[in-house]
């Protein structure tokens, strides 16, 4: 008899973790109904956001560095709209590994109110980021679309006042919860299975605001696509099929190929948490879902840890100001060290014969690649006319 009293409590178990229970008799107390992850998962989650966090960190702050650093980048829309979304992911990789940690790993139950502002913080990072990812978007569209009235059409005054509009907005929705669009029921019982306090109402309107911008960036990118494929026909038959079309890959494939792969890093960090967050607000979720959701919200993570490589160091004049600064650090570090070995006594700033360029003595690199859309096209105009 006691051969099968064990089977059968831990197909009891079992049953019981994927068998939601009714939301009346649903109660929680010190939010150990949302703390459900296992000592291994707890482990799996620790190394993801221990190395995720300060990796992200480090690549945004470094891209965020070098434009705060270098004239002509702060001057340029399009670098702007990349340092927004450098300073939206630097505040995810903070906001979200200190929070994630300090209640999945720690278990440290917090208020109503200090949970929501801790909560809020992580939402205004990364609806940030995915706002400013629409900017960022909406820049390519205006370049190949209005190539001629760009610099017209976005000049730094609008592009700044579009970051204004865009932060104010996700400060201001992020932190609805704090300022009163909460759970009424608080925790007996809780409206969402997936946040403490969090009314169903406003993850619901959240998740779709989301996935407006979302398809708003996919709708963008699409539309370069097509503006480019139609130029590239266009001028593939004005030069012939023998042309440089044959010499070089066509501008619309590698631009597919770009914009794929950004598009799918995209869909595929923002589509699980998405899901997830719709369907608690439509059935009830079980415990092993409630896990799941806590390892694809480590996705969002990797997203902002990725977006640096796909929208910034993928710039070339993003680069060389990084090499410049980063020789300057050098040059600066050298001459430093090398006045305190010869005369400890005397200060830095006292030598004058050790200088290091500035950023306007230290000459621009000319590459006759080009780096922008826009170039691209009126370029290939120019060579037709020629």
């Amino acid at each position: 008899m006691d051969e099968w009293e064990v089977p059968l409590s831990l197909e009891l178990a079992e049953a019981k973790e994927n068998t939601p229970s009714p939301i009346g008799n649903w109660s929680c107390k010190n939010l150990e109904c949302y703390m459900v992850l296992t000592e291994a998962e707890k482990t799996a989650i620790a190394s993801i956001c221990f190395l995720g966090g300060p990796l992200t960190l480090l690549e945004n702050a470094l891209v965020l560095g070098v434009i705060a650093t270098t004239v002509t980048l702060r001057q340029r829309p399009s670098y702007l709209f990349i340092g927004s979304l450098a300073l939206a992911d630097i505040f995810a990789s903070c906001f979200f590994t200190t929070s994630f940690l300090d209640f999945h790993l720690f278990h440290h139950s917090d208020g109503s109110t200090a949970y929501l502002f801790k909560l809020g913080g992580v939402t205004m990072a990364f609806t940030s980021s995915v706002g400013s990812l629409l900017l960022t978007a909406l820049d390519r569209y205006l370049c190949i679309h209005r190539a001629s009235s760009y610099r017209v059409l976005l000049t730094r005054h609008r592009a700044l006042l579009s970051l204004l509009i865009l932060w104010s907005t996700t400060i201001f929705i992020s932190f609805l919860p704090v300022m009163g669009w909460r759970c009424h029921t608080v925790l007996n019982p809780p409206c969402s299975r997936l946040f403490p306090y969090i009314s169903q109402s406003y993850l619901a309107c959240w998740t779709s605001f989301i996935m407006v911008l979302l398809a708003l960036i996919l709708g963008a990118y699409g539309l370069v696509l097509w503006k480019a494929h139609r130029h590239e026909s266009s001028m593939t038959s004005l030069q012939g099929a023998a042309g440089t079309g044959q010499a070089r890959m066509r501008m619309d494939i590698r631009l597919a190929r770009t914009f794929g792969l950004i598009l799918l890093i995209l869909v595929g960090c923002w589509l699980p948490v998405l899901s997830f967050m719709l369907a608690d607000v439509s059935v009830l979720l079980t415990r092993n879902q409630q896990r799941a959701f806590a390892f694809c919200g480590t996705l969002c993570l990797l997203n902002s840890a990725v977006n640096p490589l796909l929208y910034a160091l993928r710039c070339r004049e993003l680069r060389m100001a990084l090499l410049q600064l980063l020789q300057r650090m050098y040059k600066a570090g050298r001459c430093r060290k090398s006045i305190e070995d010869l005369t400890p006594g005397l200060s830095f700033a006292e030598d004058n014969n050790c200088t290091v360029l500035s950023e306007v003595e230290i000459p621009v690199t000319r590459t006759t690649q080009i780096n922008t859309i826009s170039e691209i096209v009126n370029n290939q105009q120019l060579n037709i006319r020629k």
